[in-house]
């Protein structure tokens, strides 16, 4: 499986705009062509785009990666837009030119939390959750594998709160109807970055914000009973998954799924016997039997990150995802497998889990 953008673009694109430029999704086209050319012929499983939602909220929102620009409520929206052109176009040109030859699968990989309301008997809450999914999964999900356009609730707070601000639109970009019908069902699966989950509150935001977080009003809140044994906003919750599957189950019509992101974090030199994170891939891989076998959710594949430890982005080489320890104080580099990393391989070559009182 390969990913096509994976968060940054060549400085030459960014110094035009980047994913701004409405001009982004014929290049990215072109260069979704020349990879499918020339590489097809042994690359059968493709990703346009690794979480859209990640590069245009922390990207051009927040500023925290590429392109670190902080430019709220605004380039967020046009930015997720135009990535959403770009990666239906790229869909529509392997469907044409190269599906019938090379028989691979297009998908996009898509980031999400499972949501809950922190006060389930609270309307405002649950509506509140609501906004919380629409606005993470829905914002790429919903044009994509649903009806070619934006959640309801998304379109509908941004543009109330826009034309309260004084606008004469919404900030939310319009599809045309064209455009509609070229983004519905361009992805040939589902593929889910899951890492953790949330409690929603409702969040009432003064109209004088005006950002990507105060338009959904909608707060995420970590339950202190979920462990976070690494990075701060990583709780770990493996029955989140559980759910999250079959929520995209029934809002996604029930979509292949692979499962192309979902890891353990911890910080600084960890321990290769690393028991915490043994734990953590033996209950998740379990949650995901549940959803295959109880919940009748069509799971396909599931990839570990990481395979090494590795660069990750705002956080450097500080926080470790890997089945694999790298000594970076070390300048050759060199790599000890975790004791989650043989959990692992014994799983992958046993196609399942090991009976130890059996054997």
């Amino acid at each position: 499986m390969v990913t096509l953008n994976h968060f940054d673009l060549p400085q030459a694109l960014e110094d035009k705009g980047g994913w701004k430029n409405e001009q982004i999704v014929d290049i990215f086209d072109e260069y979704a062509k020349f990879c499918f050319q020339t590489f097809g012929d042994r690359v059968k499983l493709w990703l346009t785009l690794n979480e859209p939602h990640v590069s245009a909220n922390l990207g051009y929102e927040e500023g925290i990666f590429p392109p670190g620009l902080k430019e709220p409520g605004m380039s967020v929206y046009q930015v997720g837009h135009n990535m959403i052109k770009s990666h239906a176009k790229a869909w529509h040109s392997y469907n044409t030119i190269f599906r019938q030859e090379q028989k691979g699968l297009v998908s996009l990989a898509l980031n999400s939390d499972w949501a809950e309301p922190f006060d389930p008997s609270s309307q405002d809450d649950i509506d509140a959750t609501d906004r919380y999914m629409a606005f993470m999964l829905g914002w790429f999900a919903n044009p994509i594998f649903v009806d070619g356009d934006y959640p309801a609730i998304m379109k509908s707070q941004i543009k109330a709160r826009s034309e309260k601000q004084g606008f004469v639109s919404s900030r939310l970009p319009e599809f045309t109807k064209e455009e509609q019908n070229m983004i519905k069902g361009s992805a040939d699966f589902f593929a889910l970055n899951y890492y953790t989950s949330r409690k929603v509150k409702y969040s009432k935001s003064p109209l004088e914000m005006q950002s990507f977080k105060t338009d959904k009003e909608a707060e995420g809140i970590i339950d202190p009973s979920w462990p976070v044994p690494g990075v701060a906003w990583l709780a770990v919750v493996p029955w989140g998954l559980r759910k999250l599957l079959e929520y995209i189950k029934k809002t996604c019509n029930d979509p292949e799924i692979y499962i192309t992101e979902n890891g353990f974090s911890l910080m600084g030199p960890a321990s290769l016997e690393d028991n915490q994170r043994c734990q953590f891939y033996r209950e998740t891989l379990q949650e995901i039997l549940i959803a295959i076998h109880q919940d009748g959710v069509d799971v396909r594949g599931y990839f570990a990150w990481s395979l090494l430890d590795n660069f990750e982005w705002a956080c450097g080489y500080s926080v470790r995802f890997g089945l694999f320890q790298v000594d970076f104080e070390n300048p050759e580099f060199p790599r000890t497998m975790y004791k989650s990393g043989k959990e692992y391989a014994t799983i992958i070559s046993c196609n399942g889990f090991i009976n130890k009182k059996a054997t």
